[in-house]
């Protein structure tokens, strides 16, 4: 009983340390420079199309269930189970809607590499971002649906807090859309933990076309 309850204190322990692990890998203070990319958010908001909570929720929601969050979740949840990253990272550009989303893609993924490998100690594959983070998840006892979970909790975040900046929205009201985004959240990580590159696919026209007139939007505030 005593070497039951020691193991299941350890495995505790070993499942903490992970989550604690993939908490700072996701959290604001990761200088991955996600703060800079609004994915074509910043030209809706120009426009008008994103002008206030409701329209923010539906965006943001689109683009979870439909857009980059649907798509990165996937090539995450490939990259944690192995196999060829170069292919698949060459595909993930190959998706990409226009070249400020593939910078994006390659310059966060980027700099994510640079600070994991200053924290382990040994150097890292530069890969497309979630490519990159798939990989670093690998050894981590977290099912793939909790760290897309967070993963994909973490991109609303990014775009909430542009829109805060843009609208502007207060900081509260930021946080509600955020909390109302939580089961969307939940729904495409469960969904996406098991997908592979078969399933691949998007539908938001709108967001892809602001994605590509920002690159010539002024003046503009963030990089995509």
């Amino acid at each position: 009983m005593a070497m039951a309850e020691r193991w299941g204190m350890t495995m505790g322990r070993i499942t903490m340390d992970d989550r604690l692990a993939l908490a700072q890998m996701l959290s604001p203070a990761f200088p991955v420079g996600a703060y800079a990319y609004s994915q074509g958010l910043e030209q809706a908001m120009s426009d008008g199309v994103v002008h206030d909570a409701v329209s923010l929720t539906d965006w943001v929601s689109q683009v979870l269930r439909h857009g980059s969050g649907r798509m990165d979740a996937i090539f995450l949840a490939c990259a944690r189970r192995g196999g060829d990253l170069a292919a698949l990272d060459a595909l993930a550009l190959a998706y990409a809607p226009c070249a400020e989303r593939a910078g994006e893609m390659r310059d966060q993924g980027a700099a994510f590499a640079q600070v994991l490998a200053a924290i382990r100690g040994e150097a890292q594959p530069e890969l497309t971002y979630a490519g990159g983070f798939g990989r670093a998840t690998r050894g981590m006892r977290l099912s793939t649906a909790e760290i897309l979970g967070l993963w994909l909790q973490a991109l609303c975040a990014q775009l909430i807090s542009a829109a805060v900046r843009f609208v502007p929205l207060g900081g509260a009201e930021g946080q509600a859309v955020l909390a109302r985004l939580a089961p969307v959240i939940a729904d495409v990580a469960e969904s996406c933990a098991g997908l592979g590159v078969d399933e691949l696919g998007s539908a938001t026209f709108g967001a892809d076309l602001a994605a590509m007139r920002h690159e010539t939007l002024e003046v503009r505030i963030f990089r995509t």
